[in-house]
């Protein structure tokens, strides 16, 4: 397993803990147990970020910019339908 693929399971596996944060904080039964799920959830999304992040610099995780009129075609698609 090189560098790349172990980057990649641990933004995978980053990306699932903070899923199952989320879904915690959500379904809390007490703000005692809402504050430390979304603390964890909080304290993970800066991990995901800090992975993304050296993925992106090692040209491994890259984007690409949308296309401004299909932008600009999905905001009146919506803004119609309100």
């Amino acid at each position: 397993m090189d560098d790349r693929n172990l980057m990649e399971n641990m933004l995978n596996l980053e990306k699932g803990v903070c899923d199952l944060f989320m879904h915690g904080t959500i379904e809390s039964s007490s703000a005692d147990v809402h504050r430390t799920f979304s603390d964890s959830l909080n304290t993970a999304l800066c991990m995901q970020e800090q992975i993304y992040s050296k993925m992106e610099a090692k040209g491994w995780y890259s984007t690409e910019q949308a296309d401004s009129s299909k932008i600009n075609s999905l905001r009146m698609k919506y803004s119609a339908q309100s």
